[in-house]
């Protein structure tokens, strides 16, 4: 019962039921990434009539997160191409990293130093602040 409830309202989780049904019923598979999410336009490629373009879509594999998406497939995605890159020879450049996620809010979560949740002190500089006190 959990499941179904949350298939029926937590998008963020995975694709709805209602997603899933749009989809079945108006999608067309363009295809797959790396890490599984699943990619879809309207049927034969049809341009919206409200958007004036055509919809796209994905359904990740896994919790919500739009940094999933690999560059090749969010230009595709943003219409920034026509094509996508299960159709081309898409190469990232030497400076596309691979995904890493967004880990604040965890243990691994980025602290620099001086930040009030790292271990350790931050060093003393010069021109360091001094509060105020009344006996001074």
């Amino acid at each position: 019962m959990r499941d179904f409830i949350i298939q029926i309202f937590a998008w963020w989780h995975k694709a709805t039921l209602g997603t899933r049904f749009n989809t079945w019923l108006r999608g067309e598979f363009v295809g797959e990434d790396e890490f599984g999410n699943r990619y879809y336009r309207t049927r034969g490629g049809a341009v919206d009539r409200d958007l004036g373009f055509q919809r796209r879509w994905v359904l990740f594999n896994g919790p919500a997160e739009a940094s999933m998406i690999p560059p090749g497939w969010w230009g595709w995605m943003h219409h920034k191409v026509d094509t996508p890159p299960t159709e081309t020879d898409y190469q990232p450049r030497e400076w596309q990293k691979p995904h890493q996620p967004n880990m604040t809010g965890t243990a691994a979560a980025y602290r620099p130093p001086g930040s009030t949740l790292t271990p350790e002190r931050r060093p003393r500089v010069t021109g360091d602040y001094e509060a105020w006190s009344p006996d001074a």
